[in-house]
């Protein structure tokens, strides 16, 4: 998974990095088929902004959160894109594999 983590008027520190790190972890343990995460960060007056971009094999899914503060906004974001990551997943899977066709006739 590569990840990159930029910031628009806002200087991205270790300490910042780490936790954004930390928190994505949690959706490549739901999802191991993660190929790219960009995450822009920024500062508008009084709104800090999250923003993350998931590549995934065959869709991109885009998350966006506001908070007051960054680290709350962050902790949104993480909570909106896993529940995308795990409705994605149930998509993929097939639900009706032990079922017979519908369109067979006994």
């Amino acid at each position: 998974m590569n990840l990159q983590i930029s910031g628009h008027h806002l200087e991205i520190t270790p300490a910042i990095h780490d936790y954004v790190t930390g928190k994505l972890e949690r959706v490549t343990r739901h999802f191991d088929n993660v190929i790219d995460v960009n995450v822009i960060l920024s500062v508008d007056k009084l709104k800090q902004m999250a923003e993350v971009t998931v590549h995934l094999s065959g869709k991109d899914i885009h998350v966006e959160a506001a908070e007051e503060d960054l680290y709350a906004a962050i902790d949104s974001l993480v909570d909106k894109l896993d529940r995308q990551i795990q409705k994605h997943k149930q998509k993929l899977q097939d639900h009706h594999r032990g079922e017979k066709p519908s369109h067979e006739v006994e």
